[in-house]
């Protein structure tokens, strides 16, 4: 079986698709953490895209979602739990991109989730609460000032990144007032353009 013959019907269960989600999506792509590989068992991906896509919930991309944005390929959600490492004394902000499934696997890893959506990150606003991690749904071309205010001092964040076409996961920690972020590994990761850099002429 292919991953991408991944799919649901009457004969071919929920568990079953997840289990083989994780034994040929994430664990052939070196996703092996224990916890992580736990997460991604425990939650039903079915239940977090449109009511049309259940039957291919499991399949190695994205998927359209209704609001117009895309829940990323599980792989993608694997690699960012992997490279979060949460823990038990966190307080974590997920920027969500509509599917709700990202907040639902990190929720009983840590002491604290809020969700918050991508135009609500990249606007300006009042000082807001403060958390240890950061982790957003999508890939980004850079990270408004706004949100970096509300990554604790010495906070992680995990997010896709995007550059000249190409997405990437990466990491970072906040120093200072910055967060410098650390490029990972290619993967397709859709695109939040609420987060696009301001377009420049040049002559």
């Amino acid at each position: 079986m292919t991953v991408t013959d991944i799919t649901l019907d009457k004969t071919y269960s929920s568990a079953t698709a997840r289990r083989a989600m994780v034994d040929s999506q994430l664990r052939t792509s070196g996703v092996n953490e224990e916890f992580v590989l736990a997460r991604m068992l425990s939650v039903p991906r079915e239940d977090h895209v449109p009511a049309h896509a259940k039957g291919t919930a499991y399949i190695d991309r994205a998927i359209a979602l209704e609001n117009g944005r895309r829940i990323a390929a599980p792989l993608f959600y694997g690699m960012v739990l992997e490279e979060a490492q949460p823990g038990a004394e966190d307080s974590v902000l997920v920027i969500d991109a509509g599917s709700g499934y990202l907040p639902a696997l990190i929720k009983p890893l840590v002491s604290k989730v809020d969700v918050i959506r991508p135009e609500d990150a990249a606007g300006s606003s009042r000082k807001r609460s403060t958390y240890s991690l950061i982790l957003v749904d999508g890939a980004v071309e850079q990270l408004p000032d706004s949100l970096a205010k509300r990554l604790d001092a010495d906070g992680r964040i995990v997010t896709g990144v995007t550059q000249a076409g190409v997405t990437r996961l990466a990491t970072g920690r906040k120093s200072g007032s910055d967060i410098a972020l650390l490029p990972l590994a290619e993967i397709g990761i859709p695109r939040l353009t609420e987060f696009d850099a301001e377009k420049s002429w040049s002559f």
